[in-house]
Order: C-alpha cells, then sequence, then structure tokens
C-alpha cells in the first residue's frame, strides 16, 4: 500500500502463500512474461514496471495520460497502453491494442485513488463511490476485459494492489499504525477489492490470483510520508506478478507472507 497501511482456496494454497516470501518453485520469475501494470507511470506502478522490465518482462505501461504514460513507457523501455479503468470503452481499447500485439500473462491492478479523508460523520456516500469506481469497480471492469486473453495464457497471474488499510485484523491490531487511521472511502474499498480478489480465484482456480500489500511506502499518494522506499514497496508486485502454476492463488500477502484479512 502507498499509506499505512484469508481463505485460500486449498490446503496447498495455503503452504504456498505462507512460503511466499521465500523463493521457490512457485516463481516463474525466468520465464519472460507479457505484463500489464494500470497506473504505472508513478509510484509504485512506475517501479514495479522498472523492475519487471529489467527483469527481461515485457510490460504495458497503462495510464489514463497519454503524454504522461508515453513518456514512462520510454524512458523505462515498456510499451504504453491508454486506459482509464473507469471507462468501459477505454479499457476495451486497451484490451484490443494488447490483444492484437500478442496477448497477456499478466495483470496488475495498480490503478487507485486516496480520495475523501473527511471525518467519518462528515464522509457521504458520494464519497465512498467516487473511490469504488477506480478501486473497486475499475478492478472488475478491467478484470473482467482482459480474463478471457488471460486465459490463452499457459500461466495466467492477476495481482490486485490492496493495502494493509484493507485488512480487518491489522486496522484492529492497536499495535498496528493501521488501527490508528479511521476513515471510509479508502479502507473500506480495499476491504472490498480482497474479497473481489478472493471470489475470483475460486471462480478461476487455473490462475493465480492473488492481493498485496505493498507497506507504507513514500509515494506521491502519502506525500512521501511513508518510512520504506518506493522499490522495497514494488517488491511483492513484483514477486507476486511472477508466480508461476504452483504459486499461492487466493492469498493476500505482503513482504513477509500471508496478512489477516
Amino acid at each position: 500500500m502507498s499509506e499505512p497501511s484469508n481463505t485460500d482456496t486449498s490446503a496447498e494454497t495455503t503452504g504456498a502463500a505462507a512460503s511466499a516470501g521465500d523463493p521457490d518453485p512457485s516463481s516463474s520469475a525466468g520465464t519472460p512474461r507479457r505484463i500489464l501494470i494500470t497506473g504505472a507511470n508513478r509510484s509504485l506502478g512506475r517501479e514495479a514496471a522498472r523492475q519487471l522490465i529489467e527483469a527481461g518482462h515485457t510490460v504495458w505501461i497503462g495510464a489514463r495520460d497519454a503524454e504522461r504514460g508515453e513518456a514512462a513507457a520510454a524512458d523505462l523501455g515498456g510499451h504504453f497502453v491508454q486506459i482509464d479503468v473507469t471507462d468501459d470503452a477505454s479499457v476495451a481499447a486497451a484490451r484490443d491494442t494488447i490483444a492484437a500485439a500478442g496477448g497477456l500473462d499478466v495483470l496488475v491492478n495498480n490503478a487507485g485513488v486516496l480520495g475523501s479523508t473527511d471525518p467519518v460523520a462528515e464522509t457521504t456516500a458520494d464519497d465512498l463511490r467516487e473511490v469504488y469506481e477506480t478501486n473497486v469497480f475499475g478492478v472488475v471492469r478491467v478484470s473482467q476485459a482482459f480474463l478471457p486473453l488471460l486465459a490463452e495464457s499457459e500461466a495466467p497471474v492477476v495481482v490486485n494492489v490492496s493495502s494493509g488499510m484493507g485488512s480487518l485484523g491489522r486496522t484492529t491490531d492497536p499495535e498496528r499504525i493501521e488501527s490508528t487511521i479511521v476513515g471510509l472511502p479508502y479502507p473500506s474499498s480495499k476491504a472490498a477489492l480482497n474479497m473481489v480478489t478472493s471470489q475470483y480465484a475460486k471462480a478461476y482456480p487455473g490462475m493465480r490470483i492473488n492481493a498485496v500489500d505493498p507497506g507504507y511506502t513514500a509515494t506521491d499518494f502519502n506525500g512521501h510520508s511513508g518510512p520504506q522506499s518506493v522499490e522495497e514497496g514494488a517488491e511483492i508486485i513484483v514477486r507476486a506478478a511472477q508466480f508461476g502454476p504452483d504459486g499461492p492463488t487466493g492469498a493476500y500477502l505482503d513482504r513477509e507472507g500471508t496478512l489477516p484479512w
């Protein structure tokens, strides 16, 4: 996550998820993959793209702003595709572009917004709706569009970038910084995203579909207040994007392993 930030589908999945912090056969890091990252023109998305390109993968830099997206792709050595996750036509056009270029192995749903940080008593339903449009509905919109394309891959992967703020376990643990932050739109959107991830994983057992928490990372999202670097934050995104067919699915992961839902 970029602010103070399980039911697995089988016993086998639980074991794999628990060891996700270790290099193991679940990773296919050495196999070139075709990857789309939404919101990849800056911060965690851009850094994840940089690391994955450096690892030898073909990465599509997804961004709403064409100028910024094209600049990021040129700088990183990736491929730009314009995509607004809140717009059906934009998502369909991005899918068609990537399909025509050869297909996709990995979808990283990274695009997200913070939304209103007003006190709970002043937060409206419209405040939540605005955040959900990107953080939840946008993920569903993009996933639904790309799942048929991913189904053609030999090792399809979906990574949903969540947050520790979406964890009921962490936000109610007085020892965790997440428990000190009170708000409705962003935390509830990430909790919803975690459930979306779990349900997709059960519906598509042949894919590796996981939610990841990058941790409290210094990014534009939080005014660079996080204690860890963007390189550290992107690590779990990069690792999960490279899971092979034996990797975990239906899991909620950070750099250290599994998180409490």
